[in-house]
């Protein structure tokens, strides 16, 4: 089915709006802020990867204001259970009947804070809400709000007290999205944001418009799976991921999945650009971010000095893009 134009023009106004909103808060990181909103759009999660004070959690918390979604946030500690994640049953003898207490990832935005601080154990426990959007609880399976994403975060530097997340927990974030430092003159209006008139150290988002509404949200998410992808993108995307399976330097290449981000991403960003179909650059802007979590580097590569990212910029170098 093709995207009605009159769908697509108010569609790409409202992301732009978004858009608007989060790079206010986030500064200098448009990227950053295209790559969760690629999420959104895609009823998909996100792993964001950077060190502390860049503003992963600020990011989320703007982002759940701007569409009026129920934001919960879970700080992942290692003495975390997975009860304290999905919830549980107990027996209440004033009422005398068991009763189910939700857990926090009832809400339609979760922030896992610091998810790799937490064992294998309780990361599992996201595992069948982030895959079938459902929380099973004494046998039972509930439902999760919709639209429902989850967006993790990790510190790259500190690896004492981390657990490195299961790679069947990794592949089902459709994006890895690594934040770095701000440029310098960004870094100056950040400063300026926190300190002028302020006397705390952070930067609050009660004046974040609220733009629209959650069903609003899933409208979106109708539109972006509506954008036309072409059999020649379609075939593109699957050489891209295909290549990450004979190309030195990789250990390990990606699985199908690693196609199916593509072509939903690329779909997202075609979409955020005003476009009612999907284009080869779209694929190319989404293919780090959407490949770096599916690859594992081999000893040899990573003794050279080499980085997943490079091998992945390099093999899409190499990958012929249609033309026509």
């Amino acid at each position: 089915m093709n995207l009605p134009d009159e769908k697509l023009h108010e569609s790409a106004a409202l992301l732009s709006a978004l858009r608007g909103e989060l790079s206010r808060k986030l500064i200098g990181q448009d990227d950053v802020v295209d790559h969760v909103l690629i999420g959104l759009l895609c009823n998909a999660h996100v792993l964001l990867e950077g060190v502390p004070g860049l503003g992963k959690t600020l990011l989320a918390k703007t982002l759940g204001k701007t569409f009026d979604g129920q934001f919960k946030r879970i700080q992942f500690t290692p003495d975390l259970m997975p009860s304290d994640v999905i919830g549980h049953t107990f027996f209440d003898a004033g009422r005398n009947e068991f009763v189910t207490r939700q857990g926090p990832v009832f809400a339609q935005l979760v922030l896992a804070d610091e998810i790799n601080r937490a064992p294998a154990k309780t990361q599992s426990a996201l595992l069948e809400a982030m895959q079938e959007q459902q929380v099973t609880l004494e046998g039972r399976p509930i439902p999760l709000p919709r639209p429902f994403m989850v967006m993790a975060t990790q510190n790259p530097v500190e690896q004492e007290g981390t657990y490195p997340l299961p790679e069947a927990q990794l592949d089902r974030f459709l994006l890895k999205i690594r934040i770095d430092y701000p440029e310098p003159h960004h870094e100056i209006e950040l400063t300026r944001q926190v300190t002028e008139l302020r006397s705390g150290a952070t930067l609050s988002v009660d004046d974040v418009q609220t733009l629209l509404k959650p069903e609003a949200v899933v409208e979106l998410q109708h539109a972006s799976a509506n954008v036309t992808v072409d059999e020649r993108v379609m075939e593109y995307a699957v050489a891209i991921t295909r290549a990450t399976r004979d190309t030195p330097g990789f250990s390990r290449g990606a699985g199908p999945r690693g196609s199916i981000a593509l072509v939903r991403a690329g779909r997202a960003k075609a979409l955020m650009a005003g476009r009612s179909y999907v284009v080869p650059d779209d694929i190319k802007a989404v293919a780090i971010p959407a490949l770096r979590h599916r690859v594992a580097i081999a000893a040899e590569a990573e003794i050279e000095g080499l980085s997943v990212d490079g091998l992945i910029a390099t093999l899409l170098e190499n990958v012929p893009a249609p033309r026509t």
